[in-house]
């Protein structure tokens, strides 16, 4: 893992354009879900890095708020991770950060 530091943020993918994505993570296209339809447009996006959590958590609440998504809550577990839940005009995401084995996971749902 990488020590505790800045957490450098580009987008790396993302289905949603107003949903920045830390460098140093990889979109996991089979494990990744998209559905459009003419009136919402859901996702459940996974991506893997080696990030370290509580770093990953912090750039993404940054961004996000920077990108006008409003914080409603975090959750931390022990053996769950971290959750993050944003509101942006009626449109919603949840991100759940978890360390795996050898990687940092990172799986966003989001709705529009």
């Amino acid at each position: 893992m990488l020590p505790a530091r800045h957490v450098a943020i580009r987008l790396v993918r993302s289905e949603f354009e107003d949903i920045p994505v830390p460098r140093g993570l990889s979109y996991q296209q089979d494990k990744s879900t998209i559905i459009e339809s003419p009136s919402v447009k859901a996702a459940r996006i996974f991506y893997k890095g080696r990030l370290e959590p509580e770093s990953l958590a912090a750039a993404f609440r940054t961004t996000l708020e920077a990108n006008g998504w409003r914080h409603l809550s975090s959750t931390t577990a022990s053996s769950k991770g971290t959750t993050q839940v944003y509101d942006k005009t009626g449109n919603s995401l949840q991100i759940v950060i978890y360390e795996g084995i050898y990687y940092t996971w990172v799986e966003l749902s989001a709705t529009k």
